[in-house]
């Protein structure tokens, strides 16, 4: 059998015909013709606010002589205006010119209304303008039969966006009314929530809105509830007020963290995907596993788990690294439903592996006010053993099938492959080192963002210099340059991009890098839908259970049960998040569940972050569980295959997702966590002990799923793995003991019968 074919041609031979996020069906473009640049260039203009407040720079702040980055921008932007002039003199068309300029003024102009800082509120307010402005015109442009449908679609996003520009506008007033609503206020705060709403549902589907509404309706009508979910009642004035304005409805705490840390996050991994960087870590994969015992498959899981560390996105994960590694396990013997699985469970993975976490991680630290940095160290372990889990199931499946590895002779060489591209890892290293380092993830995104644009800038200017020396000087220069930025003010950084993009301007391979750099943009803004509008609609959850006690009443049942047994608290808490992520995103799950349960745990003596990292996990394994699992969907076109086999192949791969969090739960050292009692070489023992223990309760549910370990197992050894692994993981007197005797026993009788039977063939 022939693996000799680039990722390029096995991308077309099984890619599906169109390529649509499966977060909201929506295709991957923003349409034809002149309405599709003109929303091209409307995303261009998000992407460029959110830049702009994301870094927090004062626009109005004196830096150089008295200059201002404003000076600077006035004289770009008029410089940009006659070159647009000069065209028009030449006869040439400018309209793409035109658009382009207006966005960038538009965006600059948002925030030079406030003197070039523009406050929190008021950035929330745009941010979700900009995303229904971009939902109403995505849906208008791919989704609308008629001209009147399209016209109606762009006038909703429009509207949206006029929301926004209302809390610009009248930011003062607004403050100093609050709590009294004037007509106006009432009509525009109502229209707030029902376009959102609808362009959730139109967007993402019922299932979000839905529950939404039900909150909505409970504030207004619960007082008519009997006790004791009722509460005292609210007018509607009261309510609009609550959800509309200020910030404890749609403009909350997630739709805060969606503006700032999500939204340049996601940028990043736009650009690092135009850096070349996802081509780069499939190679590296390709080098170190693509041999080993089950090849293909181990390649997924570890460029799933690579690129989990630029995406922190699973859909996404398995879309971009799908359609080269599904149809490659699919040629080398995997079956389409098994591969599929594969693919699925390890890019969900993604979003507990770090050191770029999902976006739910982002939210977190913000919710529970711990720095980005604990969350990570909570993750790093569950998140190894998430991944060798996914390993493991390869290399057993494959041996299962006698599936070997690829010939080495078809496979890149890693240490060429890292000679070429090394630097494209710089600005990963960089944002590491800085979320480690105590900064805040909002600086680590903006000088990690920063330094993959000078990259790229910086790449398409090297190509141009003939001297190998020219190219060495370079770098060096840029290197240093950029450090000195780094230590003295961003406000330079930002300067040395823009002279990067000012040398590109005037080359040929330049302006397409550029034109590649505004692409990502685009594509930013267009990846930020799904999770920004989750964040602005689940707002209306959250204010629901600040203004009603909501939560307080849901805690008092769950209290009472877990008081009793902390274990049916638990699956309780479990089935919850399970049954939600059916019909929602991972996002608005973890908070509308954590912001029900997590507390209640933290009031059954769970540590806080394990509480919230419970919440998180079974958020994840929603996306994998049928018969909604929205990730094994998301395969399904690339595997040609059922989204459901695929979902109970993800299933059975992902078993030690299901079971971690519960061991974190009876023994936190799994997530690293302190313990009362223990300290120095006893706590980091325990450490050790937990991992040791997890990890061989995790191989031996593998070897019971699949059904191999040296050899096929029969159903009876099976049960007897199975059994061993339960009894590892129960909490009780004396099962660790029992688990490890059963542990030795299998493992020893299973070697022992592998030498006297011969292991028999196995159909491929």
């Amino acid at each position: 059998m022939s693996q000799g074919v680039n990722n390029s041609e096995l991308a077309q031979m099984e890619a599906p015909a169109e390529s649509v996020n499966p977060e909201h069906g929506l295709p991957e473009s923003f349409g034809e013709g002149s309405l599709g640049r003109l929303l091209f260039w409307i995303a261009v203009s998000f992407s460029t606010f959110q830049i702009i407040t994301s870094f927090g720079i004062p626009l109005d702040q004196p830096f150089i002589a008295g200059l201002s980055l404003t000076h600077l921008l006035a004289v770009a932007m008029v410089a940009w205006a006659a070159w647009l002039i000069g065209l028009v003199m030449r006869r040439r068309s400018i309209v793409d010119g035109i658009m382009a300029w207006i966005a960038v003024a538009a965006a600059f102009g948002l925030v030079l209304w406030f003197g070039g800082s523009m406050p929190s509120q008021v950035v929330r307010t745009i941010h979700v303008g900009f995303l229904c402005l971009v939902a109403g015109a995505m849906i208008a442009n791919h989704r609308s039969g008629s001209s009147s449908l399209r016209a109606i679609g762009w006038i909703v996003g429009f509207a949206s966006f006029l929301v926004g520009l209302y809390h610009w506008v009248l930011y003062e007033d607004l403050i100093v009314r609050a709590g009294e609503l004037t007509t106006l206020d009432l009509v525009v705060g109502i229209a707030g929530l029902a376009i959102l709403i609808y362009l959730v549902w139109r967007v993402m589907g019922p299932a979000l809105p839905i529950v939404a509404g039900l909150f909505l309706a409970y504030c207004l009508l619960g007082n008519y509830l009997p006790a004791p979910l009722d509460h005292r009642g609210y007018s509607l004035e009261q309510v609009i007020e609550h959800m509309s304005f200020g910030t404890e409805g749609i403009y909350g705490t997630p739709t805060l963290v969606s503006a700032t840390y999500i939204f340049l996050f996601i940028l990043f991994g736009a650009f690092m995907e135009k850096a070349g960087v996802i081509d780069f870590f499939n190679d590296i994969s390709m080098a170190v596993f693509g041999d080993k015992q089950g090849g293909p498959g181990k390649v997924c899981v570890a460029s799933s788990a690579l690129m989990g560390t630029v995406s922190g996105s699973g859909v996404a994960n398995v879309v971009a690294s799908g359609q080269f590694t599904i149809p490659l396990m699919k040629r080398f013997g995997f079956t389409s439903a098994f591969a599929g699985g594969v693919e699925a469970t390890s890019s969900m993975g993604g979003q507990i592996m770090p050191p770029v976490m999902g976006a739910v991680a982002f939210i977190m630290a913000e919710t529970i006010d711990v720095p980005y940095s604990k969350i990570v160290e909570a993750a790093i372990i569950p998140a190894i053993l998430y991944f060798a889990a996914c390993y493991l199931a390869v290399h057993l499946e494959a041996g299962k099938r006698n599936l070997r590895g690829l010939p080495k002779s078809e496979l890149p060489n890693a240490w060429t492959e890292m000679k070429k591209k090394w630097f494209l890892l710089a600005p990963l290293c960089v944002l590491v080192y800085l979320l480690f380092a105590g900064y805040t993830p909002l600086f680590a995104g903006a000088v990690g963002l920063s330094l993959t644009v000078a990259l790229i800038l910086g790449t398409a200017i090297v190509a141009g210099l003939a001297v190998p020396a020219l190219r060495i000087a370079f770098w060096i220069g840029l290197a240093l340059v950029a450090a000195y930025s780094l230590a003295s003010t961003v406000t330079l950084v930002v300067l040395v991009v823009a002279a990067l993009s000012l040398w590109n301007a005037f080359s040929g391979r330049g302006r397409t890098t550029l034109q590649a750099c505004v692409d990502a943009m685009a594509d930013g803004a267009r990846q930020a839908l799904p999770v920004g509008l989750a964040c602005a609609v689940v707002g209306i959850v959250i204010g629901t259970m600040t203004l009603t006690g909501l939560g307080t009443i849901v805690g008092t049942w769950m209290i009472s049960i877990g008081k009793e047994n902390i274990f049916a608290a638990l699956v309780l808490t479990m089935i919850f998040s399970l049954i939600l992520g059916m019909g929602i995103p991972t996002i608005p799950n973890y908070i509308i569940t954590s912001s029900l349960a997590a507390p209640i745990l933290l009031q059954l003596d769970v540590p806080l972050i394990v509480s919230h990292m419970f919440v998180f996990y079974f958020g994840i394994m929603a996306d994998l569980t049928p018969p909604v699992a929205l990730a094994a969907f998301a395969a399904a076109p690339m595997a040609k295959e059922s989204g459901l086999k695929i979902g109970m192949q993800a299933l059975r791969i992902a078993l030690p997702g299901f079971v971690i969090p519960y061991m974190a739960v009876y023994d936190p050292t799994l997530m690293l966590q302190p313990v009362p009692g223990l300290e120095g070489a006893g706590y980091w023992l325990a450490v050790v002990y937990i991992v040791i223990k997890a990890t061989l309760a995790m191989v031996l549910w593998g070897v019971a799923s699949v059904g191999y370990f040296l050899k096929p197992l029969t159903w009876w050894e099976r049960l007897w793995a199975a059994v061993a692994a339960a009894f590892l993981v129960a909490a009780v007197p004396l099962t660790d003991e029992i688990g490890f005797v059963l542990s030795a026993a299998f493992v020893g009788f299973h070697i022992w019968h592998s030498r006297r039977v011969p292991t028999p063939a196995v159909s491929r």
